[in-house]
């Protein structure tokens, strides 16, 4: 692994005429103007953040518009995954037609995934498609949601099942920041940097296990992190920007861990994102030891790192009682990846070999959840 000192790092996202460039660096906020005047036509703008994002940063990034010639409107929403709904994207969408927002025109979503999912969709669907930025302000976000174009809301039947494939024109990730977080929303995200080692980058989780402590201490080994997982995501999606195949094994952990959070009711108090994610990628590499896929130290060893960096690892961390286990397969027959009603879960083989599993047994399923929600 590189341990470069560069202060700004670049990734680039190679995909034809929606080609995009991803930032990433401390204090990029007070430069966002600058580039998105350069990359976009239109000299108006509309700001999407959350009350604790916008308290923080709303006016700093309105100032940089203003000091590079952008007019710009803002709307303000809760915070929290319940957002994700169809009355805020109709709130957004209200906002962008009254501010009379065109095609050239920017849609930024300043905020975490919640307000960067929201905003991608509003921005893939207002006039067909407006211009799309997004600034993500949570680790979680810089590294994982706020690449790669997935977008979209979450309904009583499950999480992101309404939205649409809208690639940003532009990622802006101020890693100062991240100097806001809580130490668990830092933990939340820091699961997603630790799954692309665990998914394909075996030399990555192996730097992660050394070198965690610095990476959440910020400078160049978080900056470091941030870049090599946004590459990492990168060279997926451009393999397979709509899921058809590769991009499926960025969702290691998530069948878990999204049927998690759904049975606890997206209640941010019980289990976020990151920490469903956590237990989940434990899960998934238990199933594999179970399947007699992968080896029961592998397991071991990933819940061993997750659990240093003070993530949960098991369901009966969960504060609150747990739904029963017919819930929870309800969840995750909804998830995404079910086809033909099949159940497909991303499993491994070992460590950095991750791959998609087709047609999983149900009863097998339901038999370890029983076994692990007690463990």
């Amino acid at each position: 692994m590189s341990k470069s000192e560069t202060a700004e790092r670049i990734v680039h996202v190679p995909l034809g005429e929606r080609a995009y460039d991803i930032l990433i660096g401390p204090g990029l906020i007070a430069k966002a103007g600058g580039e998105i005047s350069t990359r976009i036509k239109g000299r108006r703008a509309a700001i999407v953040t959350d009350a604790n994002v916008g308290a923080l940063y709303l006016d700093g990034l309105m100032d940089s518009l203003q000091t590079d010639g952008i007019e710009a409107v803002s709307v303000t929403l809760p915070a929290g995954e319940k957002t994700k709904s169809f009355e805020s994207l109709t709130e957004v969408c209200d906002v962008l037609l009254e501010a009379r927002i065109e095609r050239n025109d920017a849609v930024i979503a300043l905020g975490g995934g919640v307000i960067g999912d929201l905003t991608g969709f509003a921005a893939g669907i207002v006039r067909r498609g407006v211009r799309f930025v997004q600034i993500p302000t949570s680790l979680l976000s810089q590294v994982d949601s706020s690449v790669g174009g997935k977008t979209g809301i979450n309904t009583r039947h499950g999480k992101n099942l309404v939205g649409v494939f809208n690639q940003p024109d532009l990622v802006i990730a101020d890693t100062d920041i991240l100097n806001t977080l809580s130490e668990r929303e830092f933990r939340a995200g820091y699961a997603e940097v630790a799954k692309y080692g665990l998914i394909d980058k075996p030399d990555f989780f192996e730097w992660l296990e050394r070198n965690w402590q610095d990476v959440f201490a910020g400078g160049p080994a978080r900056i470091e992190a941030i870049a090599q997982s946004c590459q990492a995501k990168a060279d997926v999606v451009v393999a397979d920007e709509r899921e058809n195949g590769r991009r499926a094994l960025l969702n290691l952990g998530h069948t878990f861990g999204h049927a998690l959070e759904a049975v606890t009711e997206y209640d941010s108090s019980r289990l976020v994102h990151g920490e469903g994610v956590s237990i989940g990628m434990v899960l998934a590499h238990r199933f594999s030891a179970r399947l007699n896929l992968a080896s029961p130290d592998l397991a071991d060893r990933v819940e061993r790192h997750l659990k240093a960096v003070g993530l949960p690892t098991r369901m009966s961390e969960i504060p609150g009682e747990l739904a029963p286990t017919d819930a929870l397969m309800a969840a995750i027959a909804q998830d995404k990846k079910v086809k033909g009603g099949k159940l497909t879960f991303i499993l491994t083989r070992d460590l950095g070999q991750s791959f998609v599993a087709d047609d999983v047994p149900v009863s097998e399923v339901h038999r370890f959840l029983e076994e692990m929600r007690v463990v």
